[in-house]
Order: C-alpha cells, then structure tokens, then sequence
C-alpha cells in the first residue's frame, strides 16, 4: 500500500510528463490541465491504496480514459452547437454564415481537415491495436519507457526486474511494432 507521501511524490514526479502527454492529446492547455487533475485525483481516490509501483501503469491507463472521455464530451457538445446553431431565426440576415469567418489556429485539431484527422485517428488505432498484441512484460516496458518518459532504472524499479531486462524488453517490443507497423503500411 502507498503511503500518502508515496502518492504525493508519484503525483508530482508524474505531472508534467502526464500534462505533455495530454496537450499532445488534445492540443488545448487548459483542457489539458482539466484532464491531468481528473486523473490525478481519480488516482487518489480509487486507487490510493495500491502498492506505490502499481501506480505509475493504473494512472497512464486513468491517464488514457480521462482523454478519451474529453474527446467523447467534445463530440457531443459539438453535435448540440450545431443542432442549436441550426434553429435560429429565420427572419436573421440569411447572407451570413459562421464558416465564412472562422479560421482555426495553426495546429489545434480545427485546422486539421477531415482526412487528415480520420487518417491520424486510424493509424493511432492501427498503433494501439499492435502495441496490445505485445506480449504483457514487453508492452510494459515499452509503455514505461517510451510512453510515459521514465528511464532504465525507473522501469526496471516498477516491473521488479533488472535493467538489462528492461532493455531487451524494450528491444523486441519496438522491433516487434516496427515489422507489424510496416506490414500494415504504416511507415514512422
């Protein structure tokens, strides 16, 4: 069981990386605040009583949910916009129409055209798909390692094994990915 000290430090040693990971998520800081706060109290509040080497792949997997309900909410809040947007007046200016003066920053998911985010959300599921097939031990270090920034020492710490292991691990799982990404097109 963690001590509060143990989940404070763990909180706080984890919250830039989690904070980068999810403004790489979702491309809005402050929504990326939101979603590290939720996690990180979720953490607190459910799993607090977890030993302190369980916490860092239950907060990456709270991590993970906490973004796919953002994207989940935005759908729906985007679908009532323009089902309430679609209900104005008809007597209105019927000349004038939003899109006309809407430009999307640079680099915020508005910006990005139809193709280019039903593309990038494909290959991210092809990605995901593989990263699962993985055997456990591989996809844990490689999620460790490579997904959530720790180093050698970090992982092999947190998966009870040494750090050769840790790299070999690492190793066959990126090679793995590499051969099934490639088969399926997919070129990184």
């Amino acid at each position: 069981m963690a001590t509060d000290k143990e989940l404070s430090d763990f909180l706080e040693n984890v919250e830039r990386r989690a904070y980068r990971q999810a403004v790489y998520a979702v491309r809005k800081n402050e929504s990326a605040l939101d979603i590290v706060q939720d996690a990180m109290i979720k953490l607190a509040e459910k799993y607090g009583d977890k030993s302190a080497a369980e916490l860092p792949l239950l907060f990456q997997r709270i991590l993970q949910n906490t973004i796919h309900d953002y994207f989940r909410r935005e759908k729906v809040r985007n679908i009532w916009i323009s089902l309430f947007s679609s209900t104005g007046n008809v007597e209105e200016d019927n000349d004038f129409d939003i899109l006309d003066s809407y430009t999307a920053e640079p680099g915020t998911p508005g910006a990005e055209s139809s193709a280019d985010k039903i593309e990038r959300m494909q290959v991210l599921a092809i990605i995901d798909e593989e990263v699962q097939k993985l055997p456990a031990r591989q996809r844990e270090a490689f999620l460790m390692r490579y997904w959530e920034d720790m180093d050698v020492a970090e992982t092999a710490a947190a998966m009870g094994c040494s750090e050769g292991s840790v790299k070999t691990h690492c190793s066959r799982a990126t090679h793995s990915l590499a051969q099934s990404l490639k088969a399926r097109g997919i070129r990184l």
